[in-house]
């Protein structure tokens, strides 16, 4: 039997009790959030240039740089972006 054919077995196992309530297994997801202020502040903008820029609504914004809020796993994508191709994704927005 092949690696992958063992690997299927096995996760269907695994499905299967947890689907019966049995055994304790968890999937553990993890999330890397960004440093916002830092992406921000690299950038050279204002809180309000940032969140107009990149239709974040600037509450949600100041949020997360004050440690309120943590952005979701989506929002977190979004800002990984922002922090590697800026430009890219204003441009993007602007065009939409």
């Amino acid at each position: 039997m092949t690696e992958f054919g063992k690997e299927l077995i096995a996760a269907m196992e695994e499905a299967a009790a947890h689907a019966q309530g049995k055994g304790t297994v968890a999937r553990v997801h993890t999330i890397e959030v960004p440093d916002v202020k830092a992406i921000r502040e690299g950038l050279g903008l204002s809180q309000q240039a940032f969140a107009s820029a990149y239709h974040i609504p600037l509450a949600t914004l100041k949020g997360w740089e004050q440690g309120r809020r943590q952005p979701d796993a989506t929002a977190s994508a979004y800002l990984s972006v922002i922090a590697k191709l800026p430009d890219q994704a204003r441009d993007v927005l602007q065009a939409a």
